[in-house]
């Protein structure tokens, strides 16, 4: 599909600014409540939480907006990583279909691509 090869650098923006916005939502969830509250935690995930709400606020907005974009993603891609195996593989063993952990995958690599191709061209600091 060498046609799309031209629209690439645009894309890999689209990619990050629409990961971002998603990411910085969970965050929003995790520290605000916005757009909804976050299903009740066991009371010592409470500062794990926390601290994952951090991580999404922050690195959501840098993600989306494209400043220290590869050091933010590379963050989110470990937070997601860890967040798969301390949440939802307990849940429910290691298919993600069964332990609800689908977009936490996801997120990771995602995440762990734009820490390696960089943000795209539609970037505060693109490189």
């Amino acid at each position: 599909m060498s046609f799309l090869d031209k629209y690439s650098p645009m894309l890999l923006s689209v990619l990050r600014v629409v990961a971002g916005l998603l990411f910085l939502e969970h965050g929003m969830m995790k520290l605000f409540q916005f757009p909804a509250a976050m299903p009740p935690v066991p009371a010592n995930f409470a500062m794990i939480i926390m601290a994952a709400g951090i991580i999404e606020l922050v690195g959501g907005v840098l993600i989306t907006v494209g400043l220290f974009s590869r050091i933010a993603a590379f963050i989110a891609s470990g937070e997601m990583a860890i967040g798969y195996w301390m949440v939802h593989v307990p849940k429910g063993g290691l298919y993600p279909a069964l332990n609800g952990g689908g977009e936490a995958i996801l997120f990771c690599f995602v995440f762990l691509y734009i820490a390696a191709a960089g943000p795209g061209i539609w970037a505060v600091n693109q490189k």
